[in-house]
């Protein structure tokens, strides 16, 4: 069935049955209260919503329960003389099911004049006062063109873009894409795509269910002492944990998939929620006639088990399948003839598995947490397509990594807070490639690493908590050469410092030194079965230097202006092509598997301009502007733009919520009719809002290298790659156009008693201009038959032509999302 009739199925469905609902809709708000420091419930404790008289206070255990709400989005505040106040935000209330938002308030140690309930709607942890931008469920779900995805979601913020409209690439402040991690409840992920590229950490779809989502911390500096191995950004995802009343489940029809999703309890302590999805994206392409078929299939699930108040443990899980077919018959055009003489088939698969334990004390807490990783990534291509002659390219090859990480955190005399702890980890790279299918002469790479890490964070807050000072080191180390053996070599120092100016007015500052691994695929490269990079390779180290000014009003807007400067030492540099590493990733298949020594610099630099608005009175929006420099170095050691220094980035998002007739609104109305003596209106109806958004996106066109068409042109260089050789002597050197679009979002969600029903519409792209670089092609005759140059002779040439990239076409979304 195609997913334009599965969706006229669903509205069917929903008209046929709606009038059966039609009445009055509450909606519960409940959790604890407790220390962050031992995990200890906080009897007493103040809990009520932002903007309302409505509030209750903690039962001796530190639970709570708000109840009698109508749907929406609330903003629910905790606090008790001597904590912080903490606020939670656009917290979704439905019917459904309850909302679960638990506070964990940190101590106060400054003298107390006054009691003060309004907290900040922006977090500034200690260890991270800058480049820090937190993002909520309700933001992720509503973004528009974000469809969903936290990758495409987050290019609304400053200092981010992405190379290509059609992929997840995440280039950080002119950082290349393999410079990012990515953490799930305190679990390193190594990818959060579907048809991830290998050696870098990108891919075209999202693989992360944001049903699952809580908050998502990202960071582009100021990384966290327990955060390592990344250069550009960290990603911390909180999970949700299942409800714990009774079974629910949500389904959804989104752009590309199908997902369902169940969750609810297990006895009395043990909580679960678990989701599987099906793409139906294949069967689009299909129709559209493209020449490829993406098709994929992901799990996620979160197990957590509360054995009392000292003590929890959860289990946490996700993973991918995909395959990458080719659609044989969408070869009419030269647009998809030179796809199918391209592309390969792709057939890859994923996972990550883990445990967290937490043991709470008087004045901490103890982490523990242990991981599994792996990925099979298997590429393969016949001679004309054809599965009966030799493959041209026969790639198979795993990655797997067994991690233990051990933490705790304490709060130390006199308001200082100190993290500290170590890290283990065992790895396998394995690969095998068929570099001629016909004599099947193999290259076998069998590559085992021991990898381990120490590090350790002090915070401290000083007057009032005007000033806030933190300072951490890590070191890292592994058994891979003498060089990286030695953690002493990989000392990664860092200082953050805060000082609110006056009320809402902070400057900010953080410095530090970062290394990060070179991928697999580079360090177990073989050539005549040795490791041919082992005495080359060194971490590659990133110098940071971040400072800034953010202002937050009593209506919820931040306006800050971050500058940054980012110097890279010891990047991974192509020997034979004599260019960085860093302007590559961005693209299917497998990235850095080629002679590399570790002798590129690079260096970026720029400015950040945000202005955000919380949701406030219904109205929320975002303004990112960034003015950015990225260059890595060349052949001759001189600096040149990479292919991420995009310059000029602007990102504009609005969005107004609205609550349409409910209930609330209709007895008000009905006053007014009873005081004019007119007939009341009596029959109740469904709460419903309506929520609107866009988002407009420029950016300066991409540097890119042109093709060396006398080199592509041969037959035996056109024969085996298949598409131009770039011309790296001209190294960047030329620049496409902007690229503009604009996104708008539409969701209208009804809540009934015990489920709730949100249609959208997504429209991106409109009317979108994306440039991209043009490819080179065969210029055949009128039968189809490449033309040679020089038939008979010894160097012989196809003749060549250039064909436009595509310039972008609006893309429509409906979906639906259904909660029980």
């Amino acid at each position: 069935m195609s997913s334009n009739c599965l969706q006229k199925s669903f509205l069917f469905v929903f008209v046929l049955f709606i009038p059966h609902f039609f009445w009055a809709q509450t909606g519960i708000i409940k959790g604890k209260v407790l220390e962050a420091a031992s995990n200890q419930p906080i009897p007493f404790a103040n809990v009520f919503i932002e903007g309302t008289t409505i509030g209750v206070t903690t039962d001796i255990d530190g639970n709570y329960e708000l109840n009698q709400l109508e749907p929406g989005l609330y903003t629910v505040n905790a606090t008790f003389l001597g904590f912080k106040t903490e606020a939670k935000r656009e917290i979704q209330v439905t019917n459904s099911k309850p909302a679960i938002v638990d506070f964990a308030l940190e101590e106060d140690t400054e003298k107390i004049d006054e009691v003060v309930v309004k907290a900040s709607p922006f977090k500034q942890p200690a260890d991270a006062p800058v480049s820090l931008q937190t993002i909520g469920t309700a933001e992720i779900q509503r973004n528009p063109g974000g469809n969903r995805d936290i990758s495409k979601v987050i290019r609304s913020l400053p200092g981010v873009t992405s190379a290509s409209s059609f992929r997840n690439d995440l280039l950080i402040r002119g950082g290349g894409p393999s410079e990012n991690r990515f953490f799930l409840d305190d679990v390193e992920v190594p990818n959060i795509n579907h048809f991830a590229t290998q050696g870098s950490s990108g891919g075209p779809n999202g693989l992360i269910n944001v049903d699952f989502i809580r908050e998502v911390d990202f960071y582009s500096s100021a990384f966290p002492a327990n955060r390592g191995n990344s250069m550009s950004s960290v990603f911390n995802f909180k999970q949700k944990n299942g409800r714990d009343d009774r079974l629910g489940f949500t389904a959804t029809v989104g752009s590309s998939d199908l997902a369902a999703t169940l969750e609810g309890p297990i006895g009395d302590k043990t909580t679960f929620i678990f989701s599987i999805r099906q793409s139906y994206l294949q069967f689009l392409f299909q129709a559209l006639d493209l020449p490829f078929l993406p098709i994929y299939n992901d799990f996620q699930f979160k197990f957590r088990t509360r054995f009392d108040d000292k003590n929890e443990l959860y289990f946490v899980g996700l993973g991918a399948c995909d395959r990458f077919k080719l659609n044989l018959n969408a070869n009419k055009t030269e647009a998809q003839r030179f796809q199918l003489e391209r592309l390969p088939v792709y057939f890859q698969w994923n996972y990550t598995i883990g445990a967290v334990y937490k043991h709470y004390m008087e004045k901490g807490y103890f982490t523990a947490v242990v991981s599994r990783s792996m990925l099979n990534n298997d590429i393969y291509k016949h001679v004309d397509n054809d599965e009966s002659q030799k493959r041209i390219i026969d790639y198979t090859s795993q990655e797997a990594e067994n991690k233990v990480r051990l933490e705790h955190r304490v709060n130390l005399p006199k308001g200082f807070i100190l993290n500290y702890g170590v890290g283990y980890e065992y790895a396998r790279y394995t690969n095998l490639t068929k570099i001629d299918a016909t004599t099947y002469q193999e290259i076998r790479t069998d590559l085992r690493m021991n990898k381990y890490a120490a590090f350790g964070q002090l915070s401290k807050k000083f007057f009032s908590d005007r000033l806030v000072l933190s300072t951490g080191v890590r070191l890292d180390g592994n058994d891979y050469n003498e060089n990286m053996m030695n953690p002493f070599n990989q000392v990664s120092p860092r200082f953050s410092a805060s000082f609110a100016i006056m009320k809402g007015l902070t400057i900010n500052a953080n410095t530090g030194l970062y290394y990060q691994l070179p991928s697999y695929t580079t360090l177990g490269y073989q050539e005549d079965n040795e490791f041919v990079n082992r005495d080359r390779l060194q971490y590659t180290r990133s110098f940071h230097l971040v400072g800034g000014l953010a202002y937050v009003t009593e209506s919820s807007t931040k306006f800050s202006l971050e500058g940054y400067y980012k110097l890279y030492d010891n990047y991974p540099f192509l020997i034979e092509d004599q260019v960085s590493l860093a302007n590559f990733g961005a693209d299917f298949g497998v990235i850095g598997d080629a002679p590399i020594s570790s002798t590129g610099k690079g260096r970026t630099y720029g400015l950040e301009l945000l202005v955000q608005q919380r949701l406030y009175k219904g109205f929320y929006g975002i303004l990112a502007y960034t003015l950015g420099w990225s260059e890595y170095t060349d052949g001759s050691g001189q600096f040149v733009p990479s292919a991420w220094d995009s310059r000029h980035i602007v990102n504009l998002t609005l969005g107004k919520s609205f609550k349409t007739m409910n209930q609330a609104i209709r007895d008000k109305i009905n006053a007014k009719r009873a005081a004019k003596g007119k007939a009341v209106l009596t029959r109740k109806v469904v709460a419903q809002t309506l929520e609107i958004g866009t988002n407009l996106r420029f950016q300066t066109g991409l540097p890119y290298t042109p093709y060396d068409v006398e080199q592509s042109a041969l037959v035996t260089n056109w024969n085996r790659f298949r598409q131009g050789i770039l011309d790296y002597d001209q190294l960047n050197s030329q620049r496409l156009g902007a690229n503009y679009s604009l996104d708008f979002r539409i969701d209208y969600k009804w809540f009934f008693p015990k489920w709730s029903f949100n249609l959208y519409l997504d429209l991106q792209n409109i009317p979108g201009v994306v440039t991209e670089n043009a490819s080179l092609v065969l210029d055949r005759d009128a039968d189809g038959n490449p033309q040679i140059e020089n038939p008979g002779g010894q160097n012989q040439s196809y003749k060549l032509k250039t064909l436009d990239a595509g310039r972008g076409t609006v893309i429509p979304t409906i979906g639906i999302i259904v909660q029980y």
